[in-house]
């Protein structure tokens, strides 16, 4: 599975797919890591569908794979 960042919104967030894990880094906070096991729609979307995500008040939203990540240190 190839590996892609994104960068959305004012805040610079990192969202990184590599092998089962989705990698999400906020600047300035803690590196936060995710079993692809957890969320079936990421792990079995397209690399552009995971590519468009937009950031919320609570975490990072896929809109057309109706899945959000709540995340801490927004």
């Amino acid at each position: 599975m190839p590996i892609f960042t994104s960068r959305k919104q004012k805040q610079d967030i990192k969202v990184t797919f590599n092998n089962d894990t989705l990698n999400i880094e906020v600047d300035g906070g803690k590196p936060q890591t995710f079993p692809l096991a957890w969320y079936p729609k990421l792990q079995t979307a397209s690399e552009g569908d995971r590519n468009d995500w937009v950031l919320t008040a609570t975490g990072i939203k896929w809109i057309k794979l109706n899945q959000e990540i709540a995340i801490t240190g927004l």
